[in-house]
């Protein structure tokens, strides 16, 4: 549920972030702000998703040291 909530988050702010950039562009350049815009939306959901499966991935412990333990007979 962490995973998706991140996600979504992330997505939203990023094309809030893409929308208005490619608004600021089309003033200036009309014909490439589509293509901008959907290269720039496509990329940003899957940079969203790796950096959402990054957030919530879980911590590996440290492996204790040799011999540090007392699971096996001596």
């Amino acid at each position: 549920m962490k995973l998706i909530t991140y996600y979504i988050v992330l997505s939203t702010v990023a094309n809030v972030v893409v929308a208005m950039f490619c608004l600021a562009i089309e003033k200036a350049v009309p014909w490439i702000s589509m293509p901008l815009f959907l290269g720039m939306f496509f990329v940003s959901l899957w940079g969203c998703w790796v950096i959402a499966v990054r957030m919530t991935e879980p911590k590996i412990a440290s492996a204790p040291l040799a011999g540090a333990t007392s699971d096996h007979p001596a």
